[in-house]
């Protein structure tokens, strides 16, 4: 994320978080590149080791982390016709703070047609210095990151889990609108299709996993949030998101499931997680997918069968298409680092608001 005087965070709703707020914009640690699909250079998977602290090195071979962001962009204002299918919105630099979010009823429903003064919102516990733009229904380009669990854990139903991701990004990639990547992960993330609009191309890339190895989870998320969708710069608005198909359990990261959360957090990203556990018992990677959703503003979907994976991808595409973004300038905003909490309240109390739960403000 990006800020100066001009800049601040474009906020994508995501779940509380757990961690103290990181004092030092280079206090995340890098996490291990991801790999080309390329079988012979594949790295063997590494011995399971305990996941560093923000200040602990890592190995030589790992990347180091981006430099602190300086500036951010802002939503343009709010209106239909800013909105072209081509994707090309024109921004405003403004410091602002913009946040996209879902509302439902309390039987999950979502609930179209809202106006801005149909919610308050507070930032770092203040209401806003001002509003500066409201959108419904919004219809922004999508920049989306789908993570397939390539481990040996989900062996036994990973043919039925590729065809469901890929019909999922056939009905939600919009040509010359939306982009989209492609990441499997075993003990290391494996980008299998590179952003595109391109829904051939996409398939191919979830055709191409082959499940085997360990258990990266965080590493993937760290990956797919720093290395892509954060350093993927779009001179429009756009809404980031990830979808990660998994179980939840992780075995060989070296990042921590803190550090993979407040990554997507910096990176605007809002994560939505489909639970390969059909068991019908939670588990400790069901809650830690929970956890993780909700910190971002998205939402973990738990099939009770193999046939349910397709419905829960069909309910993801009808979100995405069914949110609403504001924008705002925040009260005594100062450019420290420090963590932000976000509060947006329906004035309807039987509606509830999901987004991301706040953001860190850039370091000048």
């Amino acid at each position: 994320m990006k800020l100066s005087m001009r800049h601040f965070l474009s906020a994508f709703l995501l779940v509380g978080v757990t961690a103290a707020p990181i004092t030092r914009g280079q206090d995340l640690p890098s996490a291990p590149s991801s790999t080309s699909k390329a079988p012979a250079q594949q790295p063997a998977p590494q011995a399971a080791a305990p996941a560093p602290s923000a200040s602990a090195p890592l190995p030589a071979a790992v990347s180091q982390p981006p430099k602190p962001a300086t500036t951010a962009t802002a939503a343009a204002p709010a209106t239909d016709e800013d909105v072209p299918s081509t994707g090309t919105i024109i921004k405003k630099r403004v410091d602002e703070v913009n946040v996209i979010f879902t509302v439902t009823d309390k039987g999950g429903k979502f609930i179209k047609g809202l106006k801005q003064a149909d919610f308050s919102v507070l930032d770092d516990h203040k209401p806003p210095q001002s509003m500066v733009a409201f959108r419904s229904e919004t219809n922004l380009p999508l920049r989306v990151g789908l993570l397939v669990d390539a481990s040996n854990s989900i062996r036994d139903r990973f043919v039925f889990e590729q065809q469901a991701a890929t019909e999922f990004l056939n009905q939600t990639v919009r040509p010359k609108v939306d982009r989209a990547f492609v990441v499997g992960f075993d003990s290391t993330p494996e980008v299998t299709a590179d952003f595109t609009d391109s829904t051939e191309k996409l398939g191919k890339g979830v055709a191409m996993l082959r499940p085997g190895g360990g258990t990266a989870l965080w590493d993937a998320i760290y990956y797919a949030c720093r290395d892509k969708l954060l350093k993927h710069q779009d001179d429009f608005a756009v809404r980031r998101a990830i979808v990660v198909l998994s179980d939840g359990d992780d075995n060989q990261s070296r990042v921590t499931r803190q550090e993979a959360t407040e990554m997507a957090q910096r990176a605007e990203v809002i994560v939505y997680a489909i639970s390969t556990n059909i068991s019908g018992v939670v588990t400790r990677g069901d809650k830690y997918l929970q956890e993780l959703a909700e910190a971002t503003g998205g939402r973990v979907f738990f099939p009770m069968k193999l046939d349910d994976i397709a419905e829960k991808f069909a309910q993801i595409q009808e979100e995405l298409r069914s949110q609403y973004a504001l924008a705002y300038k925040p009260t005594d905003f100062q450019a420290d680092g420090r963590y932000r909490a976000i509060d947006i309240l329906a004035s309807n109390k039987k509606y509830k608001v999901r987004a991301r739960k706040g953001y860190y403000a850039p370091r000048q």
